[in-house]
Parts: C-alpha cells; structure tokens; sequence
C-alpha cells in the first residue's frame, strides 16, 4: 500500500511545504487531502466546486483521486483552468480532453464545465467561466507549477497577483510553451498555439484550500525559485507564500535544490 507519510516538512512564510519519497506517494497524499476537503463540502452544503489542473505532472494526484473511494461524485462540479485559443477539442494536447481521459470519464460528476478553446466571442466566454466560478464557494484548487514557475497560464513576469478579472486571454511566453513540446502534447514549439484562456491569479486564490502539486525534476529551478527568492510576478508560484489556505506538495527530485 502507497505510504502517503511525507520525509520532512518545513514552512517558507506562511506556506507549509511537504517532500515525499516518490511522485506516487505525493499523488496519494494530495488526493486523500482533497477526498477529504470534498467530503467536508458535501457534508457542509450538499455539493462541493473543485477546480483541477492538467498536465503530465498532476497524473499522478488524478489517479490517485480517481480510485479513492468515499466521494460523492454526482454531488461535485468541475472546473479547470486554462484552454489554448483555437485548438480543437478532440487535440491530443486539449486540456478538457487530457481531463476526460484522466479522471471525469472514470468519476462522472455531476458537472464539468471546460474552458472552451473555440468560442465565437473569446471576451464573452471569458465572462461567462468567470460566472460561473463565482456562483458558489469554491472548495479547493489543485495546482502545478510550470518549469517557468507559472499557475494556469500566468506566466513571469506578466503574472498580475491583483488582477481585477478572474478569467482572460493571455500570450503564452515561450518556456511554457517549449514544455509543452517537452512534455509531448505538441511536435514542435510551432505548433503550440500563442494564446489561451486561462484562470487568473486571484481566481486561484480563492478557493478554500490550495493544493500545489509539484513533482518531477524538471521542476525543481522552479521550486527553488518560488521558496526562496523574493516573492514576485517574475515567479507566480511565490504568490501562495503570501496567504494561509495553501500547502505545496514536492518529491525527492522536485525538492532537491531546496531541502
């Protein structure tokens, strides 16, 4: 059975940091960690609005979430962060998509609603997530960070932490998309779209509970970056030292620059 007992914890500001043995055992102990902020939703208000993150780095927490058992399913929504501008939504590189193969398919809840990639107005559609974001509490958000130190598409150093909006059209900068070469969802940096809809900075802060996921190697510059230089746009994951309802979760690799 997966030990979801981390190796060591440590805080940085007001965010409490924990470093597991293997990117699994950081995926089981976020997922028990979000069952548990889901269940005390339901309980509390009969539903919970969850907003969750895609890529290769979070597969780990997803499928670790997908076979938990104890979650009412039919009484959650779905949200997720970011979608390219123009990508078509049966792409391999679609974020709805890489979520439908990942985790709604398996729990089917009761709703999902995906940012779309092809709206006929992009300004329209942008107001209209951000409704539905905030028609409810939301219970918490599960996270990464980009090699760049992004969250959603909020790149360095553009990343506005007051950003008055909570859903907009953003020009991705050129490390995030070279990642998504390198993570394999795109053949050349050509083919990676320049713009996508995605979740703002004060948006992600607004859930009850922040779970940052952070696993692999490739990310630890960046974990470096956002613990222990100074808290700035130039690495949008800092943001999260800067409040108290966040926890980030690191592997041996992703920590080894910082611990």
């Amino acid at each position: 059975m997966q030990t979801t007992q981390p190796l060591r914890t440590f805080q940085v500001d007001r965010l409490p940091v924990a470093v597991y043995a293997s990117n699994a055992a950081l995926g089981a102990a976020a997922a028990e960690d979000a069952r548990r902020l889901i269940q005390a939703a339901i309980a509390a208000r009969g539903e919970a609005r969850i907003i969750l993150a895609t890529g290769n780095s979070q597969l780990s927490f997803l499928h670790a979430l997908r076979e938990l058992g104890g979650i009412e399913w039919r009484k959650v929504t779905v949200f997720h962060m970011d979608e390219y501008v123009g990508i078509d939504p049966t792409h391999p590189a679609s974020f709805p998509r890489f979520l439908h193969e990942h985790i709604i398919d398996y729990v089917q809840p009761g709703r999902f609603y995906p940012v779309p990639g092809r709206p006929a107005d992009v300004a329209q559609a942008c107001r209209e997530y951000e409704a539905l974001l905030r028609a409810g509490p939301l219970d918490l958000v599960a996270l990464g960070w980009g090699e760049n130190g992004h969250i959603a598409f909020n790149d360095p150093p553009f990343a506005d932490f007051a950003d008055p909006v909570w859903v907009k059209v953003v020009e991705l900068a050129e490390a995030s998309r070279r990642q998504q070469v390198g993570e394999g969802h795109f053949a050349t940096l050509a083919d990676v779209p320049t713009h996508a809809i995605t979740l703002t900075v004060p948006a992600l802060l607004a859930p009850r509970a922040i779970l940052a996921i952070v696993p692999e190697a490739r990310k630890a510059a960046a974990v470096r970056a956002c613990l222990l230089e100074p808290i700035s746009p130039d690495r949008p994951g800092s943001v999260l030292r800067t409040v108290d309802h966040a926890r980030l979760y690191l592997d041996v690799d992703s920590a080894q620059l910082t611990v």
